[in-house]
């Protein structure tokens, strides 16, 4: 499934590929979703990243590494309590309507709560809630997971505003056309809130971890772990940052411009590519069910 690195390839791609090519696959249509790069200073120093590890009997990305997410409820497109930038400035930065805006933005927090157990929300525009933990916690937080409770009714239950100005705007990635899951993701970064503890709460991850980019980047070249262009991408963009601060402070100059691979045909050979992103280009032969090279 992976390379001489720990890129992410399924062996389904090319004959996907193939079948795409020839107009007997369509393409599905996408999911709006949201991801959470959650960063805290290191106990040595500098910037660390939590991370979770998807369960091997997972049908998408089964044993790849990512980061707490998931795709938009419905219902996050309703009313929340809010603070931070308006739903309008969000609009502006996501490049979307500032419905759309609120429910990406409200699904990131929302599943930041449900996977990791770190809630962005506070009872007023300063502040933030500084611990989680406990049985009514863990069962609104079942309730959200088994979709029994909305994030607005949540929020509204406990006196809560969605603290929008805890996230920063990362990048956005598009699931490649040939896949059957499709997912329009914006990831975005959020310091741990002061007094909260990260936990793995996803029922789709067997282990997390809090890990330095560069650490994490270096499994992956060596091939020890399995990532997905997008993971390890973002990973990657977190090295010139040491403290979580300075992430976010920089998160309003980042690019936003959606990354969807492409694929071509040159004779039979399949070309796979991700634009600006020529670590990830795969050659793969006409015989090959996996890739035949990668020019980095």
């Amino acid at each position: 499934m992976s390379t001489a690195n720990g890129q992410w390839y399924p062996p389904e791609w090319p004959d996907r590929i193939r079948a795409l090519s020839r107009g007997e696959l369509r393409p599905v249509a996408t999911r709006r979703a949201a991801t959470v790069l959650l960063l805290r200073a290191g106990t040595g120093g500098g910037l660390h990243v939590h991370m979770l590890r998807r369960r091997a009997s997972m049908a998408f990305a089964g044993g790849a590494y990512a980061y707490p997410g998931g795709s938009v409820d419905p219902r996050d497109e309703r009313d929340v309590p809010w603070a931070g930038p308006s739903r309008a400035d969000w609009a502006a930065r996501l490049g979307t309507d500032a419905t759309a805006a609120q429910a990406i933005v409200c699904a990131a927090v929302r599943e930041t709560f449900e996977e990791a157990g770190v809630l962005l929300a506070g009872p007023s525009p300063d502040t933030v809630v500084a611990d989680t933990t406990g049985a009514q916690w863990e069962a609104d937080r079942a309730a959200l997971v088994g979709r029994e409770l909305s994030f607005a009714d949540f929020l509204d239950r406990r006196g809560l505003l969605l603290r929008s100005d805890l996230l920063g705007a990362w990048a956005r990635w598009i699931t490649p056309e040939f896949e059957p899951r499709r997912y329009d993701t914006w990831f975005f970064v959020a310091a741990l809130p002061e007094g909260q503890r990260t936990r793995n709460a996803s029922t789709e991850a067997d282990r997390t971890v809090w890990t330095a980019p560069a650490e994490a980047a270096a499994g992956y070249d060596r091939g020890e772990l399995l990532m997905m262009p997008p993971t390890i991408s973002t990973l990657r963009s977190l090295s010139p940052y040491a403290t979580p601060a300075e992430a976010l402070a920089a998160s309003g100059e980042r690019d936003l411009t959606p990354v969807l691979a492409q694929a071509r045909l040159d004779g039979e050979e399949i070309v796979l590519s991700w634009p600006g992103h020529d670590e990830f280009t795969k050659h793969i032969a006409s015989h090959a069910s996996g890739p035949a090279g990668a020019d980095a």
